[in-house]
């Protein structure tokens, strides 16, 4: 089997860095780009590594001069924020939508294989709920990309250490932790679940 090349966008969030050591340990890859906005630890070197760092200031053309890494065979997308750290509902889309949205575009324009994001569990377009609605947004827009072998994973809480505190977070997966067993059958997707699991699952969602 010809071995694959990846691109990874979210490298440093808390399941882009459960997902980039997979990466670099999976045989079937012989090399991994990340496009980042700071340097990588130096735990996460390895031979097959490419590392990008890019500035992401412009979110109308946040990847100029790194285009060509877009023909990866598969691409990665763990972009994301929330309202609050981001600073403003307008802020939030430039990050959760637009920049993914663009890579969409790049992966298409390039000849990308295929291009797995993360979204969120009840994202939709017609949701009364900002986040909702701009993840909901961006699964349509996405989807609708002629010629684009795309796919969307949509976890609920994700579990695992974060860099940044978020409370309402750390509340949820505590309330979370005590209602999943009740959460079976229609409302199992809604339980919290673990970055590193979702991480496994997008490389299960790729096409060898």
């Amino acid at each position: 089997m010809t071995k694959k090349t990846a691109l990874l966008l979210g490298a440093t969030g808390l399941v882009g860095s459960e997902l980039l050591p997979l990466l670099l340990e999976d045989p079937r890859y012989e090399k991994v780009t990340c496009l980042t906005r700071k340097a990588l630890p130096m735990l996460a070197h390895s031979k097959k590594l490419v590392e990008e760092v890019l500035p992401f200031k412009d979110f109308k053309q946040p990847y100029v001069g790194a285009e060509e890494a877009f023909a990866a065979d598969h691409i990665y997308v763990c972009l994301g924020t929330t309202i609050k750290k981001a600073g403003s509902q307008k802020a939030f889309r430039h990050i959760d939508f637009d920049l993914v949205y663009q890579a969409a575009l790049l992966a298409k324009q390039q000849g990308a294989k295929s291009f797995v994001w993360v979204s969120s569990v009840g994202a939709d377009a017609r949701s009364s709920n900002f986040y909702l609605q701009v993840k909901g947004q961006l699964e349509d827009a996405i989807l609708q990309i002629p010629d684009l072998d795309a796919s969307a994973i949509q976890p609920s809480l994700l579990l695992g250490d974060r860099k940044e505190s978020r409370p309402t977070e750390k509340l949820g997966i505590v309330l979370g932790g005590l209602v999943a067993p009740l959460m079976i059958g229609p409302l199992e997707k809604y339980r919290p679940i673990e970055a590193a699991r979702v991480a496994k699952q997008m490389i299960g969602m790729q096409r060898f």
